[in-house]
């Protein structure tokens, strides 16, 4: 999803680049989207793989 994030970032960035502001635009909503959703589950699976080390060892 990360990658996702960076190509629609880079896709953006080009776009504005060239002057496709509306492009641009929807390609940097998408890319921040796409960024908030994986540290979302990087935080959550974080917690989980801690509670888990916890319980096993």
């Amino acid at each position: 999803m990360l990658k996702w994030a960076l190509i629609f970032l880079l896709l953006g960035l080009v776009a504005g680049a060239l002057g496709f502001t509306g492009i641009a635009g929807a390609s940097i909503a998408i890319a921040k989207f796409l960024f908030f959703i994986f540290m979302a589950i990087f935080v959550v699976l974080l917690v989980l793989g801690a509670a888990v080390f916890r319980s096993v060892s």
